[in-house]
């Protein structure tokens, strides 16, 4: 099994376009070491040609042109993706969807029903994509069941759903459902590897405490070092956990829970720009490498 990181970044990827943080102008001033990201997306393929597609950022475009094993082979048009899956319905997830309408067939999307729900009527996506390439929904199972994608062999994919709230666009955002954001566990049929993919994740729950400790690698949500990280960079009030992220730091942090999974390949990815684990030369990015986590970057590659 093939991971591609096509963008580890979070909503607004890094540097944010309208963003004068301490990490978005050192990086313009080329004072830090860091690397610029795209928003959060990630593709996955047993023979490394034919990919699924996790999430559909608005930095789509650029990054499957960075991405030659997603380009077209036969005929032509063509692509090397097969499949999307989306985790949520929120934009910066959602919104590449529409860069995908030149596509000659409906886009095979793999979500909950309450994704589709608000990609129908708050954002509708779906309803617009009708007049292009159309889209054929498949609900995904929200208690840990697995499904198969035809044509994507080798692969299992099992999902559950996961605390969080609908993104503020959506007609239940004060009204949370399960399904509104989803955990995902890729096998790899021939020998068994396991990935675990949850890009937002606000508190662990028994069934993602059991998902994380059978996984073989582990990509999880890296948004904040702290709870408090919005304000300490004088952008707003809200904390971590409030907008649906378990900050790295502190008890019960998400670095907390990833020593937990000694064995384990361990990636951060959909990072914030005010993080400062994005700069190289921090000592919070060293606090990760001693306990052997990683920080996903666009291009990276794992192979399970």
């Amino acid at each position: 099994m093939i991971i591609r990181v096509l963008g580890a970044g979070a909503g607004g990827g890094f540097p944010q376009w309208n963003c004068n943080c301490s990490n978005c102008r050192r990086f313009r001033e080329k004072s830090l070491n860091a690397r610029g990201r795209t928003q959060s997306s990630i593709a996955i393929s047993a023979d490394g040609k034919r990919w699924v597609l996790f999430n559909a950022s608005p930095d789509i475009r650029s990054q499957l042109e960075a991405f030659p094993a997603s380009h077209p082979r036969e005929g032509v048009r063509d692509s090397g993706i097969h499949a999307i899956v989306l985790i949520d319905s929120q934009i910066d997830h959602t919104t590449g969807l529409l860069m995908l309408r030149e596509s000659t067939r409906p886009l095979q999307i793999y979500c909950s029903e309450m994704v589709k729900q608000d990609l129908s009527t708050g954002f509708p996506v779906f309803r617009m994509l009708e007049h292009y390439c159309g889209v054929e929904h498949h609900a995904v199972p929200l208690d840990g069941g697995s499904f198969a994608i035809p044509g994507i062999n080798g692969l299992k994919f099992s999902t559950h759903s996961l605390k969080s709230k609908a993104p503020p666009y959506s007609p239940h955002r004060h009204d949370p459902h399960d399904g509104d954001n989803i955990g995902v566990i890729v096998e790899n049929t021939e020998n068994g590897r396991k990935l675990y993919y949850a890009p937002g994740l606000g508190e662990i729950e028994p069934h993602v405490q059991a998902a994380m400790e059978t996984a073989d690698c582990l990509l999880v949500d890296g948004t904040f070092w702290r709870e408090d990280e919005m304000h300490h960079a004088g952008i707003c009030d809200k904390q971590a956990r409030e907008m649906g992220h378990l900050p790295q730091s502190g008890p019960g942090g998400m670095l907390e829970i990833l020593n937990a999974s000694p064995d384990a390949r361990k990636v951060l990815i959909h990072i914030n720009n005010t993080n400062p684990i994005l700069d190289e030369d921090s000592p919070e990015r060293q606090i990760l490498t001693q306990a052997g986590v990683e920080v996903a970057y666009d291009g990276l590659e794992i192979v399970l």
